[in-house]
């Protein structure tokens, strides 16, 4: 009888416990609490995620441990030319420098001396020499040198070719001054690639103690300095009269295309001072097209001497 009534205070017992904590309100936490328990809940969802992570096993994927696409080589934007070599092109390109791959419209920009006629000729030719943009414009003279633009625009039956960017002006008698060429590659689509001008930006001639209007005697112009081909084609060295007549000529020859050096006469005969324009001047073998006033040439460097008796 008494195991009864103490296993009925029990149960009664049990079931007033249970009715108080079905009908209790949760305990609020005190505010200094709360980003305690945000930060410690953040800390576990983190570490739950890691330990989800880990215990699948990750799928084996073979990385490549070098990428295979071909690399251009393209010209060091440092000049890092053979000594003697300083003076600044008359025809100086800044953009695009050579190889470069280019679609129309070609943005061409220049530091160039222009010739004493103060006008220069932009030409873009084909790989056969076709003529595919020519553009002429009146440039002031400034030995320091001008800044100029051109949007080269062309169209190109292939997908591809060699081309030529050619400038080139001349004196106030109509003889060459300076000619320089930037050798690019032309698609018809497709992106550019810009390649820095590299060494392009000198003189590819270097002549000792040679100055402008230079006086020489006794019928002979002694020559010594370095030249850079510019192909393995001869160069030609010139005194060229106002009326666009030479007088005396030679052909220099060279072993490839680095920088070399060369020493030779031309001997001349005048009987009064005559100023003459000494000319280097090199062709190019590529193109099949002739022009008549700048005809293949790749490359021309003159200087105005004077010749006395």
């Amino acid at each position: 009888m008494k195991y009864k009534t103490f296993l009925l205070a029990s149960l009664l017992t049990l079931l007033a416990a249970c009715s108080q904590s079905i009908g209790s309100t949760p305990t609020t936490l005190p505010p200094p609490s709360i980003p305690t328990v945000v930060a410690l809940t953040g800390q576990a969802a983190f570490a739950t995620a890691d330990a989800l992570t880990q215990s699948v096993p990750p799928t084996l994927t073979a990385v490549p441990t070098e990428l295979s696409i071909p690399l251009t080589e393209i010209p060091s934007p440092t000049p890092t030319f053979a000594a003697g070599f300083t003076d600044f092109a008359q025809v100086r390109f800044l953009s695009p420098g050579p190889a470069s791959s280019l679609v129309s419209p070609i943005i061409l920009q220049i530091e160039v001396v222009s010739g004493e006629s103060e006008v220069i000729q932009v030409d873009l030719l084909g790989e056969d020499g076709r003529v595919l943009y020519r553009d002429l414009e009146k440039v002031t003279r400034n030995m320091k040198g001008i800044f100029r633009r051109f949007e080269l625009r062309f169209e190109i039956r292939a997908v591809s070719e060699a081309g030529y960017i050619r400038i080139s002006s001349k004196d106030d008698f109509g003889r060459i001054q300076a000619l320089n060429t930037m050798p690019v590659l032309l698609y018809s689509i497709g992106t550019n690639q810009i390649n820095p001008p590299g060494n392009m930006i000198y003189e590819r001639v270097m002549i000792e103690g040679m100055k402008e209007r230079a006086d020489f005697y006794a019928g002979e112009v002694n020559l010594k300095g370095r030249i850079w081909p510019f192909n393995d084609q001869p160069m030609v060295a010139e005194l060229i009269l106002p009326n666009g007549s030479p007088i005396s000529s030679r052909i220099l020859n060279f072993n490839g295309i680095d920088t070399q050096s060369f020493e030779t006469k031309l001997p001349y005969k005048v009987t009064e001072p005559t100023l003459a324009r000494l000319t280097f001047k090199q062709d190019n073998p590529l193109l099949d097209v002739t022009d008549s006033e700048v005809q293949k040439y790749i490359y021309v460097y003159s200087v105005e001497i004077m010749l006395n008796p």
